[in-house]
């Protein structure tokens, strides 16, 4: 199984972003998939998560903000990140079938 994660970069504060999640060797759309963040020495925690039936979840600091979705014909999982601010800073990591990808760098300049 391998998860890739792209789309991060530098975007000033209130920009956005999407980040994508391209698996091989695990079917997205049949399984539950997290985008999770993390900086250096912190713990790993979930931003935003989607279900086998598309229910979703979000961390309070990005609902109304972010958005995760799925296109399964393209075995991708998206992240659209809006309104982005400084403390969204951080490495982006997406989650599936019990494995992390690599992570993609998401920098936000106030």
């Amino acid at each position: 199984v391998q998860l890739q994660a792209s789309g991060g970069g530098l975007v000033q504060a209130g920009g956005s972003l999407r980040l994508s999640c391209v698996a091989s060797g695990l079917t997205l759309s049949i399984n539950y998939v997290g985008w999770y963040r993390q900086n250096a020495g912190k713990q790993r925690y979930l931003v935003a998560g989607i279900s086998e039936s598309d229910s979703t979840t979000y961390a309070d600091s990005v609902n109304g903000r972010f958005t995760i979705s799925r296109d399964s014909a393209k075995n991708t999982v998206y992240l659209q990140m809006n309104s982005l601010k400084p403390e969204d800073t951080d490495v982006y990591y997406c989650f599936a079938g019990g494995h992390y990808g690599l992570g993609t760098l998401v920098t936000v300049s106030s």
